[in-house]
């Protein structure tokens, strides 16, 4: 009897061990986390309970503000003024899914807060009433909602950059979602919404998917931007590349045939190769590089590494180890020219274009302008600061006057589409093959201009096209209208 009642005090002992050792995880080791948790019902209280701080847009237009709410169980609802154009900027503040977006990325600015006392009196008996900061952003509504009207409906990606100092002043994409239904104060509703926004569309792309800054495409053409600053940059003895004009090739070493895209004649000096974008004399040109000398330029240019942008969800751009490239000829040809294994985001090839627009240095992309307090006193403000020296600038020059090329060489793959000579265009375009049968391509142009003192650059992306169309005939007419109107605001 004696033995049992040992053994039975020997178990509640450790059973008291084990929840005094709990508690002590809870109280202590995560409390910080467990308190500062969007689960957390006091949280939840006092997110719906407060109104958050306005956002803006750099006209000081509103794009996200709290208002008193007429419907469930708290005092204030999030509304979203331009309803969809923002969304995947902006995101949303849900009582089901939490925050996302500027909302997520600055919710310590825009939740309602406690203020220090100023006087005695409001120390002793009367606290200063809580209080928000308001978020400017960098984005002009102008261009968002041309950027929109611009893409029809289409599945696609447009980033406007000023290149001078990192500032987004448009990002939009297709599909898109509207952030009142995700923040509706109706729980219902929104779980509704999150439904039908994580469905995805016939071309196999949801709104959730952020395609501006998170999903990926071949860049096609658009990537001999990178090979091109390549030759400059790590081999120089390549500057006088010059390769006899054929519509195809061998591949050293291999049996495979190397075809222009639309069977065209083409080569040449790089001079020669860059306008008509000359598929074979890339490839061949990407060869002499070589997989270590490619990797190095394009990682120069961010690829491989996240864009440090200030928003959830941006994904980093790929480009093949040299390791992955060493013995596969093939693979390194077709990755000179943005194509098998070499993907980029609508946001990374706008950096890239922006980069060379700025003498080579890319500067860190910044969606935040400044951030002030309710009553108009500055917290403080984006300053522009480099993210990475892609290239030297004196190849910047060189590249820049090769992309001028593409659009007033009468042979410049860019030449039709209607760049108004005055606003100095700098472009490329890019039509990569996708799809198991090369049934699609995925049509891109890259622009900056004016090309000398470049003021805005732009990169466009369409999926899923088909065959027959080209990154000229259908991004060149929304590069064309962006970059006019960026110009038309001066800056």
């Amino acid at each position: 009897m004696g033995r049992r009642i040992r053994l039975l005090g020997v178990v509640l002992i450790i059973a008291f061990s084990l929840v005094i050792v709990q508690l002590v995880n809870i109280q202590f080791l995560k409390a910080p986390k467990l308190d500062a948790s969007q689960g957390n019902p006091r949280n939840v209280t006092q997110t719906f309970n407060n109104k958050r701080g306005y956002i803006l847009a750099a006209d000081r237009s509103v794009l996200a503000q709290s208002v008193k709410s007429t419907q469930g169980p708290y005092h204030y609802m999030r509304t979203y003024p331009y309803g969809s154009l923002f969304s995947q900027i902006v995101g949303y503040s849900s009582l089901y899914l939490g925050t996302w977006g500027i909302e997520y990325e600055y919710n310590k600015y825009l939740t309602s807060r406690a203020q220090p006392a100023q006087t005695l009196g409001q120390l002793l008996f009367s606290p200063p009433p809580k209080a928000t900061d308001d978020v400017t952003l960098t984005v002009v509504p102008s261009l968002q909602a041309l950027a929109q009207r611009e893409l029809a409906g289409r599945d696609g990606a447009v980033v406007v950059i000023n290149p001078a100092t990192g500032a987004i002043e448009a990002m939009y994409s297709n599909p898109t979602f509207d952030p009142n239904l995700i923040s509706s104060p109706n729980v219902t509703t929104e779980k509704a919404a999150d439904v039908a926004d994580s469905q995805k569309d016939s071309e196999g792309f949801s709104p959730f998917g952020y395609m501006a800054y998170h999903e990926s495409f071949a860049p096609g053409s658009t990537f001999k931007i990178v090979t091109t600053s390549a030759v400059y940059d790590l081999k120089p003895n390549l500057a006088g590349f010059n390769t006899p004009p054929v519509s195809q090739t061998a591949l050293p070493g291999t049996n495979l045939l190397f075809h222009n895209y639309a069977s065209e004649t083409c080569g040449g000096t790089i001079a020669q190769m860059l306008p008509p974008s000359c598929d074979t004399g890339y490839a061949l040109l990407g060869l002499q590089i070589g997989a270590q000398a490619m990797h190095a330029e394009a990682t120069a240019f961010g690829f491989d590494s996240v864009p440090p942008l200030d928003i959830p969800g941006v994904a980093a751009s790929n480009f093949p180890t040299p390791t992955q490239l060493r013995y596969n000829l093939p693979g390194l040809a077709y990755s000179s020219i943005g194509q098998q294994d070499v993907s980029a985001t609508a946001l990374q090839m706008a950096l890239v274009a922006a980069g060379v627009a700025n003498g080579g240095v890319v500067m860190t992309p910044h969606l935040m302008a400044e951030i002030r307090t309710d009553q108009g006193a500055v917290v403080t403000t984006f300053q522009p600061r480099p993210w990475l020296k892609a290239t030297s600038p004196q190849t910047a020059t060189t590249v820049t006057s090769l992309m001028r090329s593409v659009v007033t060489s009468p042979n410049g793959t860019a030449a039709g589409v209607g760049f108004p000579p005055q606003d100095q265009v700098a472009a490329k375009t890019g039509t990569a093959e996708t799809g198991v049968t090369n049934q699609f391509t995925t049509d891109w142009m890259v622009a900056f201009a004016p090309a000398t003192t470049a003021r805005v650059a732009v990169a466009v992306v369409l999926p899923q096209q088909v065959p027959s169309s080209t990154g000229a005939e259908n991004s060149g007419p929304i590069i064309n209208a962006m970059v006019q109107a960026a110009l038309a605001l001066g800056g």
